[in-house]
């Protein structure tokens, strides 16, 4: 399961001639961390806003994100109450889960929802409500960091090839101590 953070940043824009307004913008980061989820804000919208500052960043708690191509811009919070029996205590159980979808209007984001979860009579949509985020970021390795690993085999002899003396120690030599220069 992902782990979503909601990192709120705020900067100031011209928005006529010699007129400008603080704005605050809401990004959706997946991140393994709160410093990944802030390092990964900045990666995002370092070049499209120099001077801005992060004002926020917390964890959000979300199941599913459904992102559906196409044009729109919106992110909805969709609450359900899922109902199942407990056979153990003959009695129903509830528990909620959020999704997060993109969609123009309320009533698409909740057939959207609908859509994706099935017609099963198990669940309720409780609420659904437009969120601030702009943009949703799920996480992706960077394939250039990927590129530069390498097999563990290689590693290990590409160091015991090394011609540097101090780095050929057998376990039968003991070290060897080497105090420092006297000046």
């Amino acid at each position: 399961m992902a782990t979503w953070f909601l990192g709120k940043i705020r900067f100031t824009k011209e928005i006529d001639a010699g007129k400008f307004q603080t704005v605050t913008e809401a990004y959706l980061l997946d991140a393994v961390s709160f410093t990944d989820a802030e390092a990964r804000l900045y990666d995002l919208l370092g070049d499209n806003a120099p001077d801005f500052r992060v004002t926020s960043l917390s964890p959000m708690k979300v199941q599913e994100v459904f992102h559906v191509e196409g044009p729109e811009l919106k992110w909805f919070k969709i609450k359900i109450l899922i109902t199942t029996f407990d056979e153990k205590a003959k009695k129903e159980k509830k528990s909620s889960a959020s999704f997060l979808i993109n969609a123009d209007s309320i009533k698409q984001a909740y057939d959207r929802v609908e859509d994706a979860l099935g017609r099963v009579e198990d669940y309720e949509i409780t609420d659904v409500s437009l969120t601030p985020i702009l943009e949703v970021v799920p996480y992706d390795v960077d394939n250039q960091k990927m590129d530069q690993l390498r097999p563990l085999s290689e590693a290990v002899a590409a160091f015991e090839n090394d011609s540097n003396p101090a780095s050929k120690h057998s376990p039968e030599q003991p070290f060897e101590r080497v105090e420092p220069a006297a000046e």
